[in-house]
């Protein structure tokens, strides 16, 4: 262990005598945003990334869909960031287990917590944890290849109907996975064992259930016209459901992308026949639902859900809130997956909102506790949806890596963050981690895997087969390092 961190420290030597020590937890997009504006606004910044995977890019490895291969393209802008002399990355290491946050904080001048959102939002209804049941994360993570969940149990050979519950981006991603069809994907860079699975999937009928209406519906033009132009899919919705009041056309009248998605929908509704052939796939849309339970076999397996039929009314703040009528349905089903929400989770050390979900903070400065009314946390910021919650766009986490930095700089000017005060940051970092057999894996490892996972998938016709399961990507980072 002493041999290899010797060889990290010449790795990542740097030569400013007073370097301001940074640590950026998280290389998802907030993370290397952030990193990429530290280094460009501070000379003197050396910068330091960690993350609890042996790979970087966060969400943009396991989050976005293998089928849109455009939207990962920002992970060359993210490598040249790690190219960068004074920046590194530090795969493997688990904020609160391989080291805890006051340790970390000891180490470097500002800690940036831009770990995001792992976990997700319960429902807190009756069956929640029947089987068949899942989160659309763990399901989005099975099928991009998180080693978390490469062991997620789906029964899709026994499974013809499927609940999503939800309408966004994330439950369009997850119903176009599994109704599109799989010589499609077998040339994405999907997991292999997912590719598997969903081409012995019998599958016919999903279900996108929402609470309000379609002039409410959370999902972006582009992503609804993806899912609608999967080749032979009949799409249900009912005509009824698009009736508009005239509280939705105030609603759409002030927002272009609902009223675009609005009209996607509409044109879906009469374009279809009266009904499905029987040897078609169906993705149906059900408004105006919310959840109320899941029913059973009787042996803990799911084989419905209960819904409860909603009315809109205004909440007082121009919008429509959904809220219970009384009168109830049931869709049965073999699977449910849950798309209502990530969550962010905290670590000892951290004041958090558990309410909201976030790290209470002020443009990107974490405050001592939750009141509101507390101190700033000197040294100690937030960016991404541990900041502001699990929502927008990869390029949304830009503008709050902006804030975020601007946030230090402003700090640094006013004498809050004293950088001339000496801070071990990596070598106490590299130091900490030997004394504790923590294998850290860096970006030219990582450079190792990636170039294996290309070789992989050219044998398939594919941009890359990844390595999916923790002993593999292990095993890779220990051949580079011994090598």
């Amino acid at each position: 262990m002493a041999a290899r961190r010797m060889m990290l420290l010449r790795r990542f030597s740097t030569a400013s005598s007073k370097p301001l020590r940074v640590c950026v937890v998280g290389s998802g997009p907030a993370g290397f945003y952030t990193a990429e504006k530290m280094l460009k606004r501070h000379e003197a910044a050396q910068v330091d990334i960690i993350d609890r995977l042996p790979t970087p890019f966060g969400l943009v490895r396991s989050g976005v869909a293998p089928d849109h291969p455009d939207t990962k393209i920002v992970v060359n802008q993210f490598s040249r960031v790690c190219h960068h002399e004074r920046c590194s990355f530090f795969g493997n290491v688990t904020l609160g287990s391989s080291i805890s946050l006051p340790e970390l904080r000891n180490l470097y001048h500002v800690v940036v917590l831009a770990y995001g959102a792992e976990s997700d939002r319960s429902l807190g209804i009756l069956g929640e944890d029947f089987s068949g049941i899942h989160s659309a994360r763990e399901f989005v993570w099975w099928y991009n290849g998180h080693p978390d969940c490469r062991n997620l149990e789906l029964d899709l050979r026994n499974t013809q109907t499927v609940v999503i519950l939800g309408q966004g981006n994330v439950a369009l991603d997850v119903a176009r996975i599994l109704l599109r069809p799989t010589v499609e994907l077998a040339t994405t860079d999907i997991a292999n064992h997912a590719l598997a699975t969903l081409q012995e999937s019998t599958i016919r009928k999903v279900y996108l259930v929402g609470r309000r209406g379609p002039a409410q519906a959370a999902c972006t033009a582009k992503e609804l016209r993806e899912v609608l132009g999967i080749k032979d899919l009949y799409v249900g919705i009912s005509e009824s459901d698009l009736l508009k009041t005239p509280e939705d056309e105030e609603e759409l009248k002030n927002d272009r992308i609902r009223r675009r998605v609005y009209e996607l929908l509409s044109k879906a509704a009469t374009s279809n026949r009266s009904s499905p052939r029987s040897d078609q796939h169906e993705l149906h849309f059900v408004f105006f639902r919310k959840p109320d339970r899941f029913l059973d076999d009787g042996h803990g397996h799911v084989t419905a859900v209960r819904l409860e039929k909603t009315a809109l009314t205004g909440n007082g703040a121009g919008k429509q809130i959904a809220v219970g009528t009384g009168e109830f349905q049931d869709i049965e089903c073999e699977m449910v997956l849950k798309s209502i929400g990530y969550k962010s989770v905290p670590v000892d050390g951290l004041p958090f909102d558990h309410r909201a979900g976030v790290v209470p903070n002020v443009m990107g400065r974490v405050l001592r506790d939750t009141s509101g009314e507390s101190a700033i946390d000197e040294g100690l910021y937030v960016c991404g949806w541990l900041k502001r919650g699990p929502t927008g766009i990869i390029a949304t986490n830009l503008y709050c890596a902006e804030e975020t930095v601007a946030s230090i700089s402003e700090d640094i000017d006013r004498g809050v963050l004293v950088p001339s005060l000496p801070k071990p940051g990596r070598d106490g970092l590299l130091q900490l981690l030997d004394d504790r057999n923590i294998r850290v894996v860096p970006f030219s490892t990582w450079e190792k895997i990636d170039s294996e996972e290309r070789r992989l998938g050219s044998l398939r016709n594919k941009p890359r087969e990844k390595l999916a399961t923790w002993d593999e990507l292990l095993r890779a980072s220990e051949t580079d390092q011994l090598s």
